[in-house]
């Protein structure tokens, strides 16, 4: 197992040198260069050539990737421009919030889609198939933010059980607090990915289900429900765990619309005010950390394969 682990990590880290190459450009896309976006139209000389020393923009370009690099790989992803506080630290304050936020929506997530989808492989065809399709379509179909909108609305204006704005309360502090701080954008989140579960374990459900090993067991008298719960469902959950991580991923990446609406302090936030601001370092630092976890969780995907299947090569 630490052999396979290496030889995914040895594999990913080109795609992650590459990736930090246009994550490092990022500050030359932008019109007139990121010393017009800061210092404006109307700067003197003397203004731009303090502001490019300051930046250190007025060196060679290879030498400023070079050691922007070095930096980062050793944690040091600059100093915000706006807050003048190093990146690292504001990224450590909002991606705890949003790794709880990520999490709370998968479970929600997995809660509602894996009944859904089980059930409807279990009746193809049938008047519930057809409705919980019709509940999956419609899950995927709502806009984020307008279901966002109308649960805060609803929850929050309306019958005032929860917070209108959402704040980030760690779980080990007060399990209570994080629950009601978090539930209306989890939920928002969840109820969207349940309709990608649904759908995609439904339709590996379906495939394995015509598999030859079904009819075997069928053959052999044993019960339907005995089938897909210890052998039926394992070998769906290959094709469905990748969904998962995307899922996860996805969220802890930053989930802009809905942080934006419950105005929650994630990682989407902090990437939006970055945006508004043209705060390049704290945006390179927070792109670079996304992908480090995508890395992370591709990884991880990559091991569960194995544990979920043994009949996987280590060596593939």
């Amino acid at each position: 197992m630490i052999g396979f682990i290496l030889r995914r990590l040895a594999e990913l880290v080109p795609v992650v040198l590459i990736a930090s190459i246009g994550i490092w450009g990022i500050i030359y896309a932008v019109p007139g260069g990121p010393v017009g976006a800061l210092v404006g139209e109307n700067a003197t000389p003397e203004q731009i050539q303090a502001v490019t020393a300051e930046l250190g923009l007025d060196r060679p370009i290879l030498v400023q990737y070079v050691d922007w690099l070095r930096h980062a790989l050793g944690g040091d992803l600059g100093t915000s421009l706006q807050s003048r506080e190093p990146v690292a630290k504001l990224i450590g304050q909002c991606l705890p919030a949003t790794v709880q936020l990520g999490i709370a929506a998968i479970l929600i997530g997995l809660l509602l889609g894996l009944p859904v989808a089980v059930a409807s492989a279990m009746a193809p065809g049938s008047w519930l198939d057809r409705a919980l399709a019709g509940w999956s379509a419609l899950a995927l179909g709502v806009p984020t933010f307008w279901l966002g909108i109308l649960f805060i609305l609803f929850f929050a204006v309306q019958l005032q059980w929860l917070p209108s704005a959402s704040s980030y309360v760690p779980f080990w502090q007060s399990p209570g607090a994080m629950i009601a701080n978090v539930v209306l954008p989890a939920s928002t989140l969840g109820i969207y990915v349940s309709g990608i579960f649904a759908r995609f374990l439904r339709a590996s459900l379906l495939g394995e289900l015509r598999a030859d090993y079904v009819r075997t067991a069928r053959s052999k008298g044993l019960r339907e429900r005995d089938i897909v719960t210890r052998h039926v469902l394992r070998n769906a959950m290959l094709p469905f765990i990748t969904v998962v991580g995307l899922m996860m991923a996805s969220f802890i990446g930053g989930a802009l619309v809905t942080e934006a609406v419950f105005t929650y302090p994630g990682m989407g936030r902090l990437m939006i005010q970055a945006i508004a601001t043209r705060d390049y370092p704290l945006l390179q630092g927070s792109i670079l950390v996304v992908l480090v976890i995508y890395v992370v969780i591709n990884l991880a995907v990559d091991v569960l394969y194995v544990w979920v299947d043994p009949r996987l090569d280590y060596g593939a």
